[in-house]
This record gives C-alpha cells, structure tokens and sequence, in this order.
C-alpha cells in the first residue's frame, strides 16, 4: 500500500483516538502505520527537500488541520485527545474526512483563511494549481504562512509548559536578540521575591543608564489595567522610563488604553501571538528546518550577452 496523503490520514487519526485517550503523536503515528500496512520502506521515504520523513510529515500536517478545525486538543506537550467536537464527527454514520469537510467549522476557514465563496479545496496538488486563481507563487507563499502559523501554535504550546523562571529567560533573551542592550549592554532575570513586579530588566549601556524593565508572565486569560498599572508603578524603583510586558494569553482594551496614555514612560504590550512570530522572526525556540532559494530569470544578465 503507498503512503496515504494527509487527507486520507484525517479519518483514522481520528479513529485512533476514539477511545478518549491521551496519546503521544509517536504513538499515534506508529498505529496509523499499522493500519496502513506501511513497510519500513515507506516509512523511511523522505521528501524531496531530504529534511523530513514523508509519512510522518504528513500525520504531523493531518493534525495540524484537525486541531485547527477543534476535533483535536493538545493537553500535554507531545500528547493528542480526541475532542468533544471530534466525538460528535465520530458518532456521523457515514463519512470521510478532508479539507472541504472541515471548512464547516469557523476555526479551519479561518487557518486556511478562505471565505466561503472561494473554491473548496482541490484534493490534489495538481487540481489546486488548476482550480486556484491564485499564481503559483501565491500558493507557495499561502503554504508557507500556514506553517509558519503552525509553528506559532507550537510554540506557544510549549511556553505555557515550561516553568516560569524559563519562560522569564526565554524573553529577556529574545529582547536581546532584538537587539535591546546594544553591544555593551547586559540583560538579566530580577530576584524572584523583590521583584516588585519586574521579572527582567536590560541594561542598554554599561553604566546602567538606560533601563528596560520586563514583566513576563504565562497568564491564561485576558491581562487587565490593574496587572499593567502594578508594573508601571513598579517601574519607579529602578528609575525606569522603558518596560515590555509580556504574556501567553492577551491584553483587555482598559490595559491597552491604559499604556497609551501614560506620561514620561514607554511601555509597549506584546501578546501571546506577538511573542511567537517574534521568537520565529528572531530564531529564538526555533531552527532552521531547510531553506529554499526563489529564483528568477536576471535579465540584467541576458541584456549584457
């Protein structure tokens, strides 16, 4: 049997976790390859780049499109469970699942970001570059920012796994690596009890003249006006006109009023989603996978022979 695309894999993965079960993707991956009688050939196949293997790419990209349309959660890092939307599809009499079948939820057309007016989604490369109105290049450029979108989700993920005093390092470091303390300049994480509420500062000269202040906290839900204001105010014991604050969830519209109308501090707000696309923007909790080199004709060439 040859490997399966990624839609046909959307089904059984399902199927797989239909026992309301945490499972690890490795070992959802290894049944799905049972299931479909793969041979060790088959799952050692790579794809053309050379940087990953074929049939767990596409597993990895199946449960990306079901977790982006809320049939699938991630509880844990490195874990899937089934969902209570997942259920419900499960408990359809007859069905086969794929992408058409999953703009029905607002969270997919959303991913693909795809109006209902648009053309369903072709069930072949070859049908979506005929179908499509969309150039080729544009098709690259969509894919490549639904992976960079999936990469994001990852992320964030794994920040809100990871224990505070880390998730501190990790942004002072990436505020550094944005160039923030400059070339003499130093960053570090503040004492744990006497923070006052600053969790990390970044001394942009060597003489400590210039103070960013950084609060950096893996809230769940919306961060209020009275988390900002602690901060700000905290901000006067170091005689600080600089502060980021960062978290994993967002900012509720008082907080963002809030900041913009302070006076003789610069405080900028960044939200889970900001934190991630800096972090991919900056390569800080990620690494280069393999690049790929867009090539076009020169014609300052052709025009010199």
């Amino acid at each position: 049997m040859s490997i399966p695309d990624f839609q046909s894999i959307m089904l059984p993965f399902l199927q797989v976790l239909s026992d309301g079960q945490e499972r690890s993707m490795k070992d959802v991956t290894l049944i799905l390859a049972q299931r479909f009688a793969l041979t060790d050939d088959e799952l050692e196949e790579m794809l053309p780049s050379g940087q990953a293997k074929l049939f767990l790419n596409r597993v990895a990209w199946s449960k990306t499109h079901l977790k982006k349309a809320g049939l699938v959660d991630n509880p844990n890092r490195g874990k899937v469970r089934l969902s209570a939307a997942g259920h419900k599809v499960l408990e359809l009499p007859s069905q086969s699942i794929d992408m058409k079948f999953l703009r029905q939820f607002e969270s997919y057309r959303a991913f693909t970001k795809k109006s209902e007016s648009q053309n369903e989604p072709a069930e072949s490369s070859e049908e979506t570059l005929e179908e499509s109105e969309a150039t080729p290049l544009e098709l690259f450029e969509s894919s490549f920012e639904q992976m960079r979108e999936a990469l994001a989700d990852e992320l964030l993920s794994r920040l809100l796994d990871c224990p505070p005093q880390f998730f501190e390092r990790i942004v002072v470091k990436l505020l550094q690596a944005m160039g923030y303390g400059g070339q003499f300049g130093e960053g570090k994480v503040t004492n744990y009890s006497q923070d006052g509420g600053i969790d990390g500062v970044i001394y942009e000269d060597k003489l400590g003249l210039d103070v960013v202040c950084i609060q950096a906290k893996r809230w769940q839900g919306t961060v209020g006006r009275p988390v900002v204001q602690s901060f700000v105010g905290s901000m006067d014991m170091i005689r600080a006109k600089k502060g980021v604050v960062i978290t994993t969830a967002d900012f509720s519209r008082d907080a963002v009023d809030f900041v913009d109308r302070i006076e003789g501090k610069r405080v900028v707000l960044i939200n889970g989603k900001q934190l991630c696309q800096l972090m991919i923007d900056h390569n800080v909790g990620v690494s280069i996978k393999g690049t790929f080199a867009l090539k076009e004709v020169s014609n300052d060439f052709f025009e010199e022979v």
